[in-house]
């Protein structure tokens, strides 16, 4: 790797045990962080195990909890050092959580230092947003195939392909009623991921 790891930065293979040690290097107990995350020992323990993968707002949670930017829970795959910063493969691409709430997310920029990232979204069939999100960002999307119902603030729109949106600061929530999958690109700045 080359690069020294300071005191919170995972050294691991896995999400599980990046969990576990950034959770202890807190002085968190199981208990503790899930309490914080209104989950059971049981289910954390199965987390940090690798037995169970957590959806992308558990990983929002956990993040939040443990002080880390969500980003740093993300698996990928190390690229070539001459294309480090500059390219990313698609078979390389960084995936964010387990899928579980009909959302897989890929990191499309090549790393987190630019003023503002890209994602790649899927949105399952008969998928929805579990609890409304609201962030300190711009985002704008832009909808490739598919299409979303999507709540800002207190307004609702259907968005499809070719079509576009802007989320600022606002509480936002997304809905897949459909019956095939919605593909989505969307820009955010600042990095959340």
């Amino acid at each position: 790797m080359g690069s020294p790891v300071n005191d919170l930065t995972p050294t691991s293979e896995t999400l599980g045990a990046d969990l576990r040690a950034l959770r202890k290097a807190r002085g968190l107990t199981l208990t503790d962080l899930a309490e914080a995350l209104g989950r059971s020992v049981g289910w954390l323990s199965q987390v940090e195990r690798d037995k169970s993968e957590p959806s992308i707002s558990d990983l929002r949670q956990i993040a939040k909890c443990l002080n880390v930017p969500v980003s740093m829970l993300f698996a990928h795959s190390a690229a070539p050092s001459h294309e480090q910063g500059f390219i990313v493969r698609a078979e390389a691409r960084r995936p964010m959580g387990s899928g579980e709430e009909g959302l897989v997310e890929e990191l499309l920029s090549p790393d987190l230092t630019d003023d503002f990232e890209m994602v790649h979204s899927t949105f399952a069939p008969r998928s929805r947003m579990q609890i409304p999100a609201k962030r300190p960002t711009q985002e704008v999307g832009y909808m490739i195939s598919g299409r979303l119902k999507l709540r800002i603030g207190a307004q609702e729109f259907d968005v499809g392909p070719g079509d576009s949106f802007r989320i600022r600061h606002d509480t936002y929530q997304w809905e897949n009623p459909y019956e095939e999958p919605a593909v989505a690109i969307w820009v955010i700045a600042p990095p959340v991921y």
